[in-house]
């Protein structure tokens, strides 16, 4: 569950089957313990009033949540995994000095303001408002998004997992559902959903390619790569190769497997199959039209990555940037996609 204090705030639920709308979990009327950034633990008196205050106050409705209802406390569940990863990488001092040592002005990693338990059943996290969800402003009825757009929120998402993957972590999940717009500051551009994330480096060792060793097809079956596919750990290559599909998704409106989404493994064969032909995917997708160069480049370099290899970040942004440079535009700029709050 997300929810906040001094101001807007997002509540996070947990989540069940994947892509699956469920109704609310009753909350049991124990106080639950709230861990709260930079302060001392502390318990909320009335849980189920505190949830429906959070509901009407800050219009959190089930259109806006990737998920209804509260995760049962679980050590393997996705509102632990998250909670671990914001408590290992992503402290608000720590994201404050990289951006500072790597000279960006923005950087889009969500600040957990608090973590806790219901009851010592159901986990919830807390969130500033992190405005809407770049599939949610799709489904407003834009549905594609121009190439200066979809370049911007790239780069953007590309300082992300540049941050990240630093952290020992990988994403694991990367869709317009989990990438946030804000309306009232269109410069907000936020990498969120962090339930897949994935310690691919503990102390500085990468993990060994293991296929088997995960649960196979994890995550948002239509983007995630091929190394989630296989259940192996992903790596820095599959959040790239995941963008990647993403980029294809909102400059297309389609993927070949989009109307294949039920069978994974007819998902993953496809995917398989345009690895080694990146020419004949971006043919596919865009038909007739002129294909982007940066899209290509970057597909290219990515599909050609080692599992543990390094990616260059900055050669990656910098396909993006360029045409931007073209259209006397910036990566840091406002999105200039319209926005409704």
């Amino acid at each position: 569950m997300r929810g906040g204090g001094g101001g807007a705030m997002s509540v996070r639920r947990g989540r069940g089957r994947r892509g699956a709308r469920v109704g609310g979990t009753p909350v049991p009327e124990q106080r639950p313990r709230l861990e709260v950034s930079g302060g001392s633990p502390r318990h909320l008196d009335n849980p189920s009033a505190f949830c429906q205050r959070m509901e009407k106050e800050y219009s959190v409705d089930e259109k806006n949540l990737s998920a209804t209802k509260l995760e049962p406390d679980a050590k393997d569940g996705r509102i632990y995994n998250e909670q671990n990863f914001f408590q290992r990488a992503a402290k608000a001092g720590t994201v404050e000095k990289w951006k500072k040592w790597h000279s960006v002005p923005l950087l889009g990693i969500p600040t957990c303001l608090g973590f806790g338990l219901h009851a010592d059943s159901y986990r919830f996290l807390v969130f500033s408002d992190l405005g809407r969800s770049l599939q949610s402003v799709l489904s407003d009825g834009l549905h594609l998004l121009r190439e200066k757009v979809a370049f911007q929120i790239a780069i953007r998402v590309l300082d992300c997992l540049e941050y990240i993957h630093e952290n020992e972590y990988v994403h694991g999940d990367i869709t317009a559902e989990n990438i946030y717009l804000n309306p009232a500051d269109l410069t907000q551009v936020t990498l969120a959903g962090y339930g897949f994330a994935f310690r691919f480096c503990p102390g500085g060792k990468h993990v060994a390619w293991r296929e088997g060793s995960r649960t196979p097809h994890e995550g948002t079956v239509e983007f995630i790569s091929l190394d989630s596919h296989k259940g192996t750990g992903p790596s820095r290559r599959s959040d790239l190769e995941s963008l990647g599909y993403c980029l294809l998704r909102w400059l297309c409106g389609i993927l070949p497997w989009s109307d294949e989404l039920g069978k994974v493994k007819a998902v993953m064969e496809q995917k398989e199959r345009y690895r080694k032909d990146v020419r004949g995917l971006l043919r596919l997708c865009f038909r007739q039209r002129s294909i982007p160069d940066a899209l290509e480049r970057y597909l290219e370099q990515v599909m050609a990555l080692e599992y543990e290899e390094q990616p260059d970040y900055t050669a990656l942004r910098q396909l993006f940037g360029k045409p931007l440079e073209k259209m006397k535009a910036s990566a840091y700029d406002s999105v200039d996609v319209p926005v409704v709050p």
